[in-house]
């Protein structure tokens, strides 16, 4: 009964008291900015490794986009060995520059290398830096979006998050609740507010020069192995910054597997917990009492333990019920919501496990998360 009662309230708490993160409200389409009177120039860097399933199409995509301003394109080839590159030259772009990444130092993660290649080779006269993975497309009108956002506002950071990849068995059960759980880690209308946290997603970040320089610039989030909400809890201290959805810059990367999935999740998942094996026990334990209560008890126990559980167990279904609209799923993954999160909680573990073996943060043949000690 305890239990159920204290489980009960918690979900009371995330849907009524966390900022209405669930609504998933931020969009990039809501109360659309003016157009600035003059269109800054902007530098997109791509770090690329590896790529050469995605990076015509997402390239592509930025080569595509219909700015009125000065725009151009850094792609840093972060030494790759499938001809991401050569694919890259062959677009043969005039706003497009393809360089080849230097050698990766100690104390660098292998993205944030490049981009900060990418960032010193744009020009310095350069206002913004669009910063955007090499498996994301946008859609032609994406920069022009994000640099009205950013000028009406006078904004540090505007960040997308791109619109990921839900057509498999495992990306419609473990993809909207990949989004869901960010919400609710770093809610959105929290974020955009003067006095809350900093957070960003990676996928599609437009950065104010001036502000990342002020920061520090790249080499101050140098080894962050998340380094998108790195960047912009390191930027929200320069000024307001703004994070929305979209479904005009899309993922591209295909997760076809749950094994693939959870190689996703588990390459950050420990570093999201500091590495910390206590934390890492507590997490687990409120993941149990969150999730996994309610459906034990609505289906084993009896009386007002039962009822909790069964309340908790819909709440928690309808919470998810706007990001599975979003992603036009079946409502009926609400009710499966325990299950995914028994799978992230397992990938948790993985995580843990890859970071003891050494194996931590593993992206394209690097381990790249921090060492013990």
């Amino acid at each position: 009964m305890v239990i159920g009662l204290l489980s009960l309230t918690i979900w009371l708490v995330l849907v009524f008291a966390r900022h209405w993160f669930w609504l998933a409200r931020e969009r990039d389409t809501r109360d659309l900015p003016p157009v600035p009177e003059q269109w800054p120039k902007v530098v997109a860097v791509v770090p690329a490794r590896d790529e050469a399933e995605v990076i015509a199409e997402s390239i592509g995509s930025l080569i595509a986009q219909d700015y009125p301003g000065d725009f151009r394109i850094v792609l840093v080839d972060d030494s790759s060995s499938d001809g991401t590159g050569r694919i890259a030259r062959r677009l043969d772009a005039e706003r497009l520059d393809v360089v080849a990444g230097l050698p990766l130092p100690a104390g660098w993660t292998g993205k944030l290398w490049a981009v900060r290649q990418g960032v010193e080779y744009a020009n310095a006269t350069t206002a913004y830096l669009w910063l955007t993975d090499a498996d994301i497309a946008h859609a032609p009108d994406t920069l022009r979006t994000l640099v009205a956002r950013a000028e009406s506002a006078e904004l540090a950071l505007v960040s997308l998050m791109a619109k990921l990849r839900c057509e498999t068995i495992a990306e419609r059960m473990l993809i909207p609740a990949f989004v869901f759980f960010f919400q609710m880690l770093y809610p959105f209308g929290l974020v955009n507010r003067s006095g809350g946290p900093g957070a960003a997603a990676g996928g599609c970040m437009l950065v104010r020069r001036v502000s990342l320089e002020a920061a520090g610039g790249i080499a101050a989030i140098r080894g962050a192995l998340i380094d998108d909400c790195a960047l912009g809890a390191l930027l929200k201290r320069q000024g307001r910054i703004w994070i929305g959805l979209t479904d005009r810059s899309r993922s591209i990367r295909r997760y076809d597997t749950f094994g693939s999935v959870a190689a996703m999740i588990a390459r950050s998942a420990y570093a999201q917990l500091r590495y910390s094996p206590a934390v890492l026990t507590g997490t687990i334990l409120g993941l149990a009492l969150v999730y996994f209560t309610p459906p034990l008890l609505g289906t084993l126990a009896d009386g007002p333990a039962r009822a909790a559980g069964l309340a908790a167990w819909l709440m928690m279904a309808i919470a998810l019920q706007p990001m599975l609209a979003f992603y036009r799923r079946s409502p009926l993954w609400g009710l499966l919501l325990p299950l995914i999160a028994a799978f992230y909680a397992g990938c948790t573990l993985l995580s843990a496990w890859q970071h003891i073996r050494g194996r931590g943060g593993m992206w394209k043949g690097r381990a790249q998360a921090a060492a013990d000690g």
